[in-house]
């Protein structure tokens, strides 16, 4: 069942507006639980990357949500 514009529209908000800081927050806890001491943190370029695999890994689940979001409706 495909999902109306509207529908995605408003589900696109919630991810944003909730289900995005919860994933920041894991993310960083994440970080903070693979390297614990701040004296011995990884170089800034792996978590440069790992920062960059997160922000990107968390849209591919979402992709079919936000496709489209942004146009005008071709039902009205």
């Amino acid at each position: 069942m495909a999902l109306s514009l509207k529908a995605r529209k408003r589900w696109a908000l919630v991810i944003l507006l909730v289900g995005l800081p919860i994933y920041v927050v894991i993310a960083v806890s994440t970080m903070n639980w693979l390297y614990p001491d701040p004296e011995a943190r990884a170089p800034i370029w792996i978590e440069l990357a790992i920062y960059v695999g997160l922000g990107v890994l968390w849209a591919v689940p979402f992709k079919f949500i936000f496709m489209g979001v942004g146009q005008p409706d071709p039902d009205a």
